[in-house]
């Protein structure tokens, strides 16, 4: 079938780009000799995750239990949830998994170590942890150094907790204006990051694992220090039009989505059939991922979304409103990939405009 044959709205994948940005990310852990741990609710595809390792990923990270459990059924083995995890009833889904497989989760209190300390009671395992720390991106993880140190020391009394390593997350580099001030965010998340793991071995708690990540630093592919062990990207698999603006080029989208035009009432004013249940209504607006509008056309230069309702996205641009007519099916690169993926039952793996299979967002809604 034609890609354009294709109902709308419509999720679709560009084989060969997908391949290429898997290759190339692969690539560039391996240049540094780290481990590549791509972070999966970009896409949330149990076959994405599967081509992931099979190029060469040590593992997949998650946001959520519901994300690892899908995950885990699907014959993913190794996951890391990099998230804080609360409540009994989550801890007990993990224990369950980790009779099965390798899980790790993040914690950053000591009130988590306490209950995982209790429901893990008696499991083969014990609980595998990473403590978040907290970089600059103003969420959670570890700001003082007194509070990683009183953490350590409840993981150390307890019987049914093993700390794996420390992670973070520089989500601040987004902001960034430039690739030089990208570049000293990044540096000094991952420095800030070594200094923790060091405290650790210092504490007798030496980390397996230093996991730093997100996407705009490694598509810049900056120097990864010496004692980082594990980079967590996510949106490089399939970028968006946010990640294309940092490096200043679309050519690494390989996700849009297809949409009908629907109605043109205007000479400026295009309707389509897609809207914010579809793309989102999400926007960046500071630094080098800051986007114009809510999604840009693909096949058109400088034509965006002027606004969404939840079914109808509006274009004003005349040049454009000419160009196509109703009936027309376009595509669009959305402004943030992760969000539209989870809108979707199912994306349609396509090459050079011929549809090769339909692929469930099997991880969709798993927010819980």
């Amino acid at each position: 079938m034609n890609d354009l044959e294709l109902d709308t709205p419509a999720l679709l994948i560009d084989k060969d780009i997908l391949y290429k940005n898997i290759k190339s990310m692969q690539e560039y852990a391996d240049r540094y000799k780290v481990n590549l741990r791509p972070h999966t609710k970009t896409h949330k595809m149990p076959k994405l995750a599967k081509i992931q390792e099979e190029a060469g990923a040590v593992g997949i990270t998650v946001a959520k239990v519901g994300e690892a459990e899908v995950m885990a059924k699907n014959g993913l083995k190794d996951i890391f949830i990099a998230n804080e995890i609360v409540g009994k009833t989550k801890i007990e889904r993990i224990r369950k998994l980790s009779e099965t497989i390798d899980i790790s989760f993040g914690i950053d209190s000591v009130y988590q170590v306490n209950e995982i300390e209790e429901v893990f009671q008696g499991s083969a395992k014990k609980a595998q942890v990473l403590v978040e720390i907290e970089v600059g991106e103003k969420r959670s993880g570890i700001i003082e150094e007194s509070d990683f140190r009183t953490l350590l020391e409840a993981v150390k009394n307890s019987r049914n907790v093993h700390l794996k390593g420390v992670f973070s997350h520089d989500g601040h580099t987004y902001k960034a204006e430039s690739a030089d001030e990208c570049k000293e965010l990044y540096m000094s998340s991952a420095d800030r990051t070594l200094y923790f793991a060091e405290i650790a071995a210092e504490m007798g708690c030496e980390p397996e694992v230093v996991s730093i990540g997100s996407t705009p630093p490694f598509m810049f592919q900056f120097d990864i220090p010496k004692g980082v062990t594990e980079i967590r990207p996510g949106t490089y698999i399939l970028m968006d039009a946010s990640q294309a603006n940092v490096i200043g080029s679309y050519d690494k989208c390989a996700a849009t989505v297809l949409t009908t035009i629907i109605s043109k009432p205007t000479k400026e004013r295009v309707i389509t059939d897609v809207g914010a249940k579809g793309i989102t209504a999400q926007t960046r607006t500071k630094g080098l991922t800051a986007t114009t509008g809510l999604g840009k056309m693909k096949e058109f230069k400088n034509v965006y979304i002027h606004d969404v309702f939840d079914e109808h996205a509006t274009i004003y641009n005349e040049e454009f409103n000419k160009q196509v007519s109703i009936g027309d099916k376009v595509r669009i690169i959305p402004n943030h990939i992760c969000p539209v993926c989870n809108l979707h039952e199912k994306a349609y793996l396509v090459s050079e405009g011929k549809v090769l299979e339909e692929i469930l967002v099997e991880c969709r809604g798993k927010l819980q």
